[in-house]
């Protein structure tokens, strides 16, 4: 089950990384992989097309999610994902440490 969403804010725990804070682009979870801007940036070599010139162009490569965690809006802390379920039946996650709802 994935607890890491689409804007949420997260650490990077290892890699070159390490200690950065950034907010999810892109969720791909049959990968178990996601986008973080501003984080994990690699050079890739483009040839010119009609609409954009060639160059060395800098973006985002995707991170494993075993390597970030999600951090609490409410507390603005690391911490682990509990599942729970509203009376109406909607899944909502909770934060471990403050045991605020994190939207």
């Amino acid at each position: 089950m994935i607890s890491i969403k689409k804007k949420d804010k997260v650490i990077v725990k290892t890699g070159k990384d390490k200690g950065k804070t950034g907010e999810v682009l892109k969720v791909f979870p049959v990968k178990n992989k996601v986008i973080i801007s501003k984080i994990n940036f690699i050079k890739r070599h483009t040839r010119p097309t009609q609409t954009e010139p060639g160059g060395i162009v800098e973006k985002e490569a995707p991170l494993n999610m075993s390597n970030i965690q999600l951090v609490c809006p409410k507390c603005n802390q690391p911490t682990r994902v509990q599942r729970d379920k509203l009376s109406d039946g909607k899944k909502i996650r909770i934060c471990k440490k403050c045991g605020e709802m994190i939207v």
